[in-house]
């Protein structure tokens, strides 16, 4: 059984041991702070396992790490799921934005399909589109019907209020009226023109040879939209044919699509992939994807 002595200089030791750890660590903090600044500030973006190697910092110290950073493990706990898919992303997508090969697009497919939970193609009925990653370019709210104009357009104050600015298309979708009348108007043609995008059905491969089948097919077809830098996804439809190949864009979004990916126009414009959606029986609702 120890004596006083040796528990003197195991406790001796113990603290000299603590104080050796505390100045050590209290140099990384002052050396690295900006560091760990940005760490804290995109701890979100970052997988858990990118955390490991900052844990050693956390003890016996904790009470002078600043609060922001000692959060992080916490924010750990309740992580969004949408690191994940970012991080599986990463791994497979090219560093430039271009048409996918076979391989990506398969390996990409089965990444959507893990986090969102229904079936996501690249190809379906044996049409596909000339590319499934690509970037995507700001457009307006289209006409649903004959007399549909701003005044008519909103449900709420607070939607014309955020989205007013964007304006009315001067024509109509590649598929006309979402209905004839605006006593007809559904809720299901109301999500079709808030949730819809314009991609390049004429240069889809075999459109030029079969155009009527080809624009029946793409008419309203729904399409996973995901914004790979900040893992948001959205379940779209096709409701309008573009942008022009000289624009140097693939697709283009409605204001609330663009809205919700937090995709931008002009000096910000960005990549996003879109997929098409295998659903049949039409079970999947149009709108943000809870993953």
């Amino acid at each position: 059984m120890p004596g006083k002595k040796d528990n003197y200089r195991y406790q001796f030791l113990a603290k000299k041991w603590t104080d050796r750890h505390r100045e050590f660590q209290s140099k990384i903090f002052a050396k690295h702070e900006d560091s760990f600044k940005w760490f804290t500030d995109n701890s979100k973006q970052l997988v858990i396992g990118s955390l490991a190697g900052i844990m050693l910092l956390t003890s016996p110290i904790l009470d002078k790490i600043p609060q922001s950073i000692s959060s992080v493990s916490a924010q750990v706990k309740t992580i969004d799921k949408r690191v994940f898919l970012i991080y599986d992303l990463r791994n497979v997508l090219p560093n430039e934005v271009r048409s996918l090969t076979p391989e990506e697009e398969k390996n990409v497919s089965e990444i959507l399909v893990r986090n969102v939970g229904f079936n996501v193609v690249s190809e379906l009925d044996g049409k596909r589109l000339n590319t499934t990653y690509g970037i995507i370019g700001q457009e307006q709210h289209l006409s649903r019907f004959s007399g549909d104009n701003m005044f008519t357009h909103f449900d709420s104050s607070d939607q014309a209020d955020k989205y007013w600015s964007y304006g009315m298309a001067p024509g109509l979708g590649a598929f006309g009226y979402f209905t004839d009348l605006s006593g007809t108007l559904t809720q299901q043609d109301i999500d079709r023109e808030k949730y819809y995008i314009a991609v390049q059905t004429f240069l889809a491969p075999g459109y030029d040879n079969n155009t009527k089948d080809y624009n029946d097919f793409f008419k309203y077809r729904k399409m996973l939209v995901i914004n790979p830098q900040n893992g948001k996804a959205i379940v779209a439809d096709i409701a309008d044919a573009g942008p022009s190949p000289w624009t140097g864009k693939q697709l283009g979004g409605s204001p609330e699509v663009m809205n919700y990916l937090e995709r931008f126009d002009g000096s910000q414009i960005g990549a996003v992939l879109y997929f098409f959606i295998d659903d049949p029986n039409d079970t999947i609702p149009l709108g943000p994807v809870n993953l």
